[in-house]
This record gives C-alpha cells, structure tokens and sequence, in this order.
C-alpha cells in the first residue's frame, strides 16, 4: 500500500478540498429544508393541520409533531444506511442519500393543502417527512466521515467543523428566503403559495450535489480497511456504549441548537406575540452568531482539544439561558440588546458545534465509524432536537410559564457537560482508528 493511502496527511489537498465540498452539500441541504420547515411551521400549521375549528395552538403542536416524527426516523437511517456505508463504501450512499433528501424536500413544495385535499394532505407532509428522516439519517454518518478520514492530520476538528457550518449556511439560508419572502409578498400570498418557493429550490440544488458527489473519490481510511483483510470489529456492546456516550456528549448540541435557532420564531410569535418579519430577523442573528463560531471553534479544537471547548459553549448555554429569554420577554429592552442577545447564543452552540463532527469520528474505527456517529448523531437529534417545538410548545401551553426553553436547553447542557468531562485531552492528535 502506498504512503497516500496510509497517511492522511499526505492526501493532495485537491482531493481533501473535493471531499469537504461534496460532503458540505448535502448537510446545506438537510438544514436549509428543516430550518424552512421550522420557519414557517404556523403556516404550514394553517395549510396543512387546521381543519374547521381547530386552534391555532393545536394545529402548531401538530405540525411539531411531524417535524418531530422525521427526526425518529434518523435512527433508522443512519443504521441502515450507515451499514451500507461501512461495507461498501462512503461515495455509493452519500450519492443515495442526497437524491432522497432533495427529491422529497422539492415534493413538498408541490403537495396540496387539507383546503385542497381534506384530511389526507397532513398524511402525505408527514409521509414526506419520513422520507427525508431516513435520509438525513444517512447523511451525517456519511459526510463527517468523508471531511475526517480525508482531513490532514491535526486538521480534523477544522475539517469536521464543515458539517455544521453548512448546518448554520442551511438555517441561514432558509431564514433569508423566508425573510426575502415575507418582505416581498403580501402576507395572503404568503400563506397561498408562497412558501412553497423554498422548497422547490432543493431541486437545483440536489442536482448540484449530485455532480459534486459522482465526482468523489473514496476515503483513504475506507481503502485502506478495504485492502487489509478480515479485521477485528469492536463487539456490538462497546459500539453500544460509544453510542451512548456520544449521544450524552452531543445532547446540549442538539437541544440548545434547535431551541435558539429553529424553534425561536414560533415561540417569538405564539409566545411574545412578535411579528413574522421580527421572529425571523432574531433567528438569522441567532444563526449568524452560531455560524461565525463554528469554524474557529473547529480550528481551535486542533489545538487545546475538544474538550475545553465544547465544554465552554454548554457552560455558556447553562449560565445565558435565562438572562436570554428574560431579555426577550421584557417588551421594553432595546431591540440592540435582544438582537447581541440572540447573536450570544448562537455564538454559544457554535463552540460545541465546532468539534462536535471531528470528536465523534474519533469515538469509532473505521469499520463501524459511519453507523456508530451517524446513530449517536441522529438518536441525539432526534429525542433532544426534533423533539424541541413539541416539547416546548406543548409545556408552555399546559404551564403557561414562558421560561420553559430555558429550562429544556440548561437541563440538556448540564448532562453535556458532565459527559464532556470524560473526553480524553490527546483525542485529537492521535490517527483515526482502522
């Protein structure tokens, strides 16, 4: 075997730039349609979940509750597809993955409304959304092992770190067309047709993708398996344990991310009665806070470790949490002050965002790396993030107590932090293991 195929850090950096952008492309795609979903979940509410007298607040709760069951299916996904993935190779799936994330997201775009279709229009959203569970499901397992098994050595936390930033371009991309949107039309067009407009653009988009990723080569980790001969695979109970063990580490990720960066403009609206155009404005700031982190924290993570800096962005999410909301809820604070507030916040999720990717792929050998980060990924995900507007909207609604993100994000980041805890500080200088 060669040198390039042993040697992370000898791959051309043409080949390792090729695979950052072609795994990068699918999570913009994931995260741009599930930030679209999020951003207009009170008019899809209206169109999809509202028959004659239904409230508002109920109809909410069900279109939560779809968003909530895609994510139940991520676990699904990444064991099905993350299996494939560690026995066939990264390139095949990741091909699979981004036509059924794309496809599915475009068809929404296109359903008919209960208005149009009676009670069968929610089922056919929510068949939809299953779709694209099972492949988002796939997605991550298969993109971070991509960006780490490609990554130069002591580059990996920055390379890793691509994963979620195209997360942040994702959300940041459909909070601008949902802004573009609101301020160009009337508000009747809106809720008519359009927001269906950023959903048929993952159209062009999967097309981009799908050039991007025929044209990548594979992994030199997955060659190199591939190449070796019969090896030792860990037991099922210790790929267990990392799972669960990843899934404590990521957890106030996944909670404090989509509370602050998904779930703020319904609870903007339904809670403190903020406009549209006010709700959205708040979680671009809070998106642009979590995106300009990202990368540093990445980078940063290649040289002190992970560790220490995600544990800095769980502790940030514990101590701002409330200081956050009870800013937000008093009506006559300085719009600059919500505004740095929501942008804090971000910046928070960020540190663990950052190292996140790079630190899961170094919890997994590379014979079960895509299904072991893509499970602890998408069951974290699912219970902790998919299930946020549920959660929360649901609480709020039976307490009536305004506080109720606060509360979720801190309770995640403290069993965060004290999973963090058992980092080991060398992880990130070590080779991946084979």
């Amino acid at each position: 075997m060669t040198a390039t195929a042993r040697d992370p850090q000898h791959i051309d950096p043409a080949r390792s730039r090729r695979a950052l952008i072609a795994g990068s492309i699918g999570n913009f795609i994931e995260w741009y349609e599930f930030g679209v979903y999020g951003y207009f979940a009170t008019i899809i509410a209206a169109n999809f979940f509202t028959p004659a007298g239904a409230s508002d607040v109920e109809a909410l709760v069900k279109t939560y509750a779809s968003f909530a069951l895609a994510f139940f299916f991520r676990p699904l996904g990444a064991a099905l597809f993350g299996r494939l993935g560690d026995r066939i190779g990264r390139k095949p799936l990741l091909i699979l993955v981004v036509l059924l994330m794309s496809g599915a997201t475009a068809l929404i775009g296109v359903l008919p409304t209960y208005a149009t279709l009676g009670a069968a229009a929610p089922w056919l959203l929510t068949l939809v959304r299953i779709v694209q569970g099972l492949s988002a499901g796939g997605e991550f397992g298969g993109a971070v092992s991509v960006m780490t098994e490609f990554a130069p050595r002591g580059r990996r936390g920055l390379y890793g770190s691509w994963q979620s930033f195209t997360v942040a371009l994702g959300l940041l991309g459909g909070a601008g067309a949902a802004a573009v949107l609101a301020t160009a039309l009337p508000q009747q067009d809106l809720a008519d047709w359009g927001w269906r407009v950023p959903f048929l653009l993952a159209l062009p988009l999967g097309l981009a993708a799908l050039w991007l990723r025929l044209r990548l080569e594979e992994t030199p980790s997955f060659q190199r398996v591939s190449t070796a001969g019969p090896l030792t695979k860990p037991s099922a109970g210790e790929v267990t344990k990392a799972i669960v063990l990843g899934i404590g580490r990521l957890m106030g990720w996944s909670a404090a991310g989509y509370t602050f960066l998904v779930v703020m403009p319904s609870y903007l609206q339904t809670t403190l009665n903020a406009t549209f155009q006010q709700a959205l404005i708040a979680t671009v700031l809070a998106n642009l806070g979590f995106a300009l982190a990202i990368i540093p924290a990445g980078a940063l993570s290649d040289r002190i470790g992970r560790r220490p800096v995600m544990l800095a962005g769980a502790i940030s999410v514990v101590v701002l949490a409330f200081p956050l909301l009870n800013l937000l809820q008093d009506p006559g604070a300085p719009s600059w002050a919500k505004g740095l507030a929501v942008l804090v916040a971000g910046v928070a999720v960020g540190l663990m965002a950052g190292p996140g990717p790079a630190m899961l792929a170094e919890m997994f050998p590379t014979t079960v790396r895509y299904t072991g980060l893509g499970l602890a990924y998408s069951l974290s995900n699912a219970v902790f993030s998919g299930s946020a507007g549920l959660i929360i909207t649901e609480l709020i609604k039976t307490t009536k107590d305004a506080d109720i993100p606060a509360y979720y994000v801190v309770a995640a980041c403290v069993v965060s932090a004290v999973a963090l805890l058992s980092l080991r500080g060398d992880d990130h200088r070590t080779d991946l293991r084979a």
